[in-house]
Protein backbone atom coordinates (compact mmCIF):
# COMPACT_ATOMS: atom_id res chain seq x y z
CA UNK A 1 0.00 0.00 0.00
CA UNK A 2 1.41 2.95 -0.92
CA UNK A 3 2.36 5.86 1.36
CA UNK A 4 -0.65 8.69 2.03
CA UNK A 5 2.01 11.58 1.01
CA UNK A 6 2.74 10.02 -2.01
CA UNK A 7 -0.21 9.43 -3.66
CA UNK A 8 -1.12 12.93 -2.82
CA UNK A 9 2.15 14.21 -4.86
CA UNK A 10 1.27 12.14 -7.70
CA UNK A 11 -1.76 13.60 -7.81
CA UNK A 12 -0.17 17.20 -7.54
CA UNK A 13 1.60 16.19 -10.66
CA UNK A 14 -1.36 14.90 -12.15
CA UNK A 15 -3.27 18.16 -11.80
CA UNK A 16 -0.18 20.05 -12.91
CA UNK A 17 -0.57 17.91 -16.24
CA UNK A 18 2.24 15.61 -16.01
CA UNK A 19 2.87 12.63 -17.92
CA UNK A 20 1.59 9.56 -16.43
CA UNK A 21 5.63 8.48 -16.14
CA UNK A 22 5.99 11.26 -14.06
CA UNK A 23 3.35 10.57 -12.07
CA UNK A 24 4.42 7.13 -11.55
CA UNK A 25 7.87 8.26 -10.65
CA UNK A 26 7.40 9.34 -7.51
CA UNK A 27 5.87 5.59 -6.33
CA UNK A 28 9.40 4.23 -8.11
CA UNK A 29 10.85 6.51 -5.19
CA UNK A 30 9.16 5.15 -2.46
CA UNK A 31 10.18 2.08 -3.59
CA UNK A 32 13.38 2.69 -3.27
CA UNK A 33 13.39 4.47 -0.15
CA UNK A 34 11.82 1.18 1.13
CA UNK A 35 14.59 -0.88 0.16
CA UNK A 36 16.91 1.71 1.41
CA UNK A 37 15.43 1.76 4.77
CA UNK A 38 15.09 -2.09 5.44
CA UNK A 39 11.49 -2.21 5.21
CA UNK A 40 12.25 -4.81 2.84
CA UNK A 41 14.61 -5.59 -0.21
CA UNK A 42 14.79 -6.63 -4.13
CA UNK A 43 16.73 -8.67 -6.00
CA UNK A 44 17.57 -5.86 -8.88
CA UNK A 45 16.77 -2.69 -8.74
CA UNK A 46 14.80 -3.33 -12.30
CA UNK A 47 12.69 -5.16 -9.03
CA UNK A 48 12.67 -2.66 -7.03
CA UNK A 49 11.46 -0.31 -10.30
CA UNK A 50 8.61 -2.59 -11.50
CA UNK A 51 7.13 -2.68 -7.57
CA UNK A 52 6.99 1.05 -7.66
CA UNK A 53 5.71 1.17 -11.16
CA UNK A 54 2.61 -1.84 -10.26
CA UNK A 55 1.78 0.15 -6.96
CA UNK A 56 1.47 3.78 -8.89
CA UNK A 57 -0.55 1.61 -11.68
CA UNK A 58 -3.18 0.06 -8.62
CA UNK A 59 -2.85 4.01 -6.72
CA UNK A 60 -4.63 5.00 -10.21
CA UNK A 61 -2.08 6.06 -12.83
CA UNK A 62 -2.59 5.34 -16.21
CA UNK A 63 0.43 4.12 -17.37
CA UNK A 64 0.68 1.25 -19.89
CA UNK A 65 3.51 -0.94 -20.25
CA UNK A 66 5.68 0.28 -23.02
CA UNK A 67 5.63 -1.50 -26.66
CA UNK A 68 8.67 -3.48 -26.13
CA UNK A 69 8.10 -5.54 -22.98
CA UNK A 70 6.94 -9.23 -22.86
CA UNK A 71 3.28 -9.93 -23.68
CA UNK A 72 2.74 -10.89 -19.66
CA UNK A 73 4.21 -8.24 -18.48
CA UNK A 74 1.81 -6.20 -20.66
CA UNK A 75 -0.93 -8.10 -19.62
CA UNK A 76 -0.12 -7.35 -15.74
CA UNK A 77 0.22 -3.98 -16.27
CA UNK A 78 -3.54 -4.24 -17.93
CA UNK A 79 -4.95 -5.81 -14.99
CA UNK A 80 -3.01 -3.44 -12.59
CA UNK A 81 -4.53 -0.58 -14.45
CA UNK A 82 -7.95 -2.64 -14.18
CA UNK A 83 -7.55 -2.53 -10.46
CA UNK A 84 -6.64 1.05 -9.90
CA UNK A 85 -9.98 1.62 -11.25
CA UNK A 86 -11.77 -0.38 -8.80
CA UNK A 87 -11.64 -0.63 -4.72
CA UNK A 88 -10.51 -3.79 -3.95
CA UNK A 89 -9.25 -5.05 -0.74
CA UNK A 90 -5.67 -7.09 -1.04
CA UNK A 91 -5.54 -10.47 0.41
CA UNK A 92 -3.80 -10.24 3.65
CA UNK A 93 -2.28 -13.86 3.27
CA UNK A 94 -0.99 -12.93 -0.23
CA UNK A 95 0.50 -9.36 0.71
CA UNK A 96 2.31 -11.23 4.20
CA UNK A 97 3.74 -13.86 1.46
CA UNK A 98 5.31 -11.00 -0.74
CA UNK A 99 6.43 -8.88 2.27
CA UNK A 100 7.88 -12.28 3.95
CA UNK A 101 9.66 -12.80 0.24
CA UNK A 102 11.19 -9.30 0.21
CA UNK A 103 12.26 -9.54 3.09
CA UNK A 104 14.79 -12.33 2.44
CA UNK A 105 16.27 -10.26 -0.59
CA UNK A 106 18.97 -7.87 -0.33
CA UNK A 107 19.12 -4.14 -0.18
CA UNK A 108 22.40 -3.13 -2.15
CA UNK A 109 19.31 -3.03 -5.16
CA UNK A 110 18.73 0.73 -4.31
CA UNK A 111 22.50 1.48 -4.05
CA UNK A 112 23.44 4.65 -5.53
CA UNK A 113 26.12 2.11 -7.73
CA UNK A 114 22.89 0.25 -8.69
CA UNK A 115 20.89 3.26 -9.43
CA UNK A 116 23.24 4.33 -11.15
CA UNK A 117 24.56 1.34 -13.63
CA UNK A 118 20.51 0.60 -14.40
CA UNK A 119 20.25 4.58 -15.78
CA UNK A 120 23.13 4.12 -17.53
CA UNK A 121 21.94 0.88 -19.22
CA UNK A 122 18.40 2.04 -19.61
CA UNK A 123 19.67 5.19 -21.74
CA UNK A 124 21.88 3.01 -23.75
CA UNK A 125 18.92 0.80 -25.05
CA UNK A 126 17.52 4.14 -26.41
CA UNK A 127 18.33 5.42 -29.45
CA UNK A 128 19.50 8.90 -30.47
CA UNK A 129 16.51 10.14 -31.93
CA UNK A 130 14.36 8.95 -29.14
CA UNK A 131 16.77 10.87 -26.60
CA UNK A 132 16.55 13.73 -28.82
CA UNK A 133 12.70 13.73 -28.74
CA UNK A 134 12.95 13.45 -25.29
CA UNK A 135 15.08 16.58 -24.63
CA UNK A 136 13.18 19.04 -27.01
CA UNK A 137 9.66 17.71 -24.96
CA UNK A 138 11.54 18.54 -21.67
CA UNK A 139 12.50 21.54 -23.15
CA UNK A 140 9.03 22.20 -24.38
CA UNK A 141 6.94 21.61 -20.99
CA UNK A 142 9.38 22.81 -18.70
CA UNK A 143 8.16 25.07 -16.16
CA UNK A 144 8.87 29.13 -16.82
Amino acid sequence: MPEKETKERAQKLKREGKAPSTQAGEFVREEIEHVREGKHGARSTKQAIAIGLAKARRAGVKLPAKKGTSKETQEQAERDIEKGQRRTKTSAKRSRASRKALKREGHSAASKKALSRQARAAAKRRSAADRSRAAKKAARTRKK
